[in-house]
């Protein structure tokens, strides 16, 4: 009998388990859908006045981004957790699928230097130096502390979770700290920028073939991983069938990942630069500050066009739409489930939602993005910084998981039945 146990756990670690499951759902709160589609529309009229079209279409992949991260619940701080903690895989190896498909695209428009703005692409590659290594590392532990990482910052907030209010504003303010210390942090050694198509004899073609074989190979460790441990699997979440599912039901991670990278290359062919969020908690904060009278334009992070969009609307800023769409693409979807209730925020949540906050800004600014703009679009730029910048992400978790019983945060356990 215990043998067969251990046969069936596995098997479950090579074929891995649903994240959905088909069950009952909540009822769609329909005054909610109707107020976030008729804001949508009127937020997109807005800024295709203030601004061009090309910002419309920014704003409308952010909904779309919005939706595909809450539909799955999909991770970047859980699939870290989960993995230092217990060894789940589920979430590492949705991200290993979503950054080949990712990189096969952008080696692509790349390669033909394709976009609809007919602008030359540009990737997120940027130095390694002490700056990303201590950024990194922060953004690690804040993104534990906080219960999200940029991106899950703005999806839980539009679905509905209280505590991401603190998280946001604290963001923001780590964001503008960030700024302040921009130009010591960038005097420090480093190296210079390095995309892997770079290297002689590689190209876009090669460093394809390159990042995909490293892709394969920590799938490939992620099963060994899961065989060795056997690891609790990751809660299904509640689904339905048909047409419905789209809208209603909870969407597979794999399913989740593959959009979300088929977005992030719309982004580049629209933008010419791929997907990026908390440069703009650092435009918010500037502005704020500059309201209140703090000149931040003489700051060394708002030289060049960073300081030139303190002046102008946030609407013309393309990451600033593109967060304004994925809150509210996430408002949309968990209406349309039912799920969109906010509650009370505990005091320890509170706290650790702050330090968070204030972490993540600070080391997003230190490391030239966070878990979009760094790893994801960074990965998939094939720049080097972003393979760092995981590296030091994941240790910052493993300090974290010590830390975040102090606030009431419960870790993974491998006892769960489910994690």
């Amino acid at each position: 009998m215990a043998e067969s146990v251990i046969n069936t756990k596995t098997k479950t670690a090579f074929k891995g388990r649903p994240t959905t499951k088909v069950t009952e759902l909540s009822p769609m709160q329909k005054p909610l859908v109707t107020i976030g589609v008729l804001t949508a529309i009127l937020l997109l009229t807005a800024i295709v006045n203030v601004a061009n079209w090309t910002q419309g279409t920014l704003f409308i992949i952010g909904i779309l981004l919005g939706c595909a991260l809450l539909y799955a619940r999909f991770g970047f701080t859980s699939a870290f957790r989960r993995l230092v903690s217990v060894g789940n895989v589920q979430g590492l190896q949705a991200h290993m699928v979503m950054l080949a498909v990712a990189s096969v695209l952008f080696a692509i428009i790349f390669s033909t230097g394709f976009t609809f703005s007919g602008a030359e692409p540009t990737g997120n590659v940027s130095p390694v130096g002490i700056s990303i290594l201590v950024g990194a590392f922060l953004f690690g532990i804040g993104m534990q502390f906080g219960n999200g990482c940029a991106s899950g910052t703005l999806y839980s907030l539009g679905g509905g979770s209280s505590s991401m209010i603190l998280t946001l504003i604290s963001f923001i303010a780590g964001s503008v700290i960030g700024a302040y210390h921009f130009t010591f942090w960038m005097g420090l050694p480093s190296l210079p920028p390095l995309s892997l198509n770079q290297i002689p004899g590689l190209g876009y073609f090669g460093a394809l073939i390159v990042q995909l074989a490293l892709f394969a190979f920590i799938y490939w460790i992620t099963i060994q991983i899961a065989k060795k441990k056997q690891p609790p699997m990751m809660k299904p979440l509640p689904t339905t069938v048909g047409w419905k599912k789209i809208f209603r039901g909870s969407w597979p991670l794999f399913t989740a990942a593959i959009v979300l990278a088929l977005l992030n290359a719309a982004t580049l062919a629209v933008k010419g630069s791929p997907w990026g969020i908390t440069s703009a908690f650092a435009l918010w904060g500037g502005k704020f500050m500059m309201a209140t009278g703090v000149d931040v334009s003489s700051w060394g992070y708002f030289e060049g066009k960073n300081g030139a969009a303190l002046s102008k609307s946030v609407l013309t800023d393309a990451t600033s739409v593109m967060n304004f769409g994925i809150m509210l693409g996430a408002f949309i979807s968990a209406s349309f489930q039912g799920t969109f209730k906010p509650g009370k925020i505990k005091p320890g949540i509170a706290g650790a939602s702050i330090i968070g906050g204030l972490l993540m800004g600070y080391g997003a600014r230190l490391a030239f993005g966070c878990n979009i703009g760094a790893y994801f679009s960074g990965i998939a730029s094939f720049s080097l910084h972003g393979w760092v910048w995981a590296v030091m992400a994941m240790l910052g978790t493993y300090l974290a998981l010590f830390v975040r019983p102090l606030f009431g945060l419960k870790n993974p356990k491998p006892t769960d039945s489910i994690c």
